[in-house]
């Protein structure tokens, strides 16, 4: 796999979307509407950010975001001292 370095603000993006879909997994008594809503406009930012409007810098582009993404959750989550999901 390709090492890729991907703008700060799309990998902050995809970030943000991955916690949100993760966040989705977990029973929500009161409803995840706000979260639905939050995934939704990370997605979109991640899908029309203008990275990916010039030509496509390999093609696994997304998926090594998508990894970036998980790793830095990751690590978030171990520096905090959280159990990783």
């Amino acid at each position: 796999m390709e090492c890729t370095t991907f703008p700060a603000d799309l990998l902050t993006a995809q970030t943000r979307a991955t916690a949100a879909y993760q966040a989705l997994a977990e029973p929500h008594p009161d409803g995840a509407a706000a979260l639905r809503r939050a995934l939704i406009r990370w997605e979109a930012a991640v899908f029309y950010h203008p990275y990916w409007a010039g030509p496509r810098p390999h093609p696994g582009g997304r998926a090594d975001l998508r990894l970036a993404a998980r790793t830095a959750l990751a690590r978030d989550r171990q520096q905090r001292g959280e159990a990783a999901a």
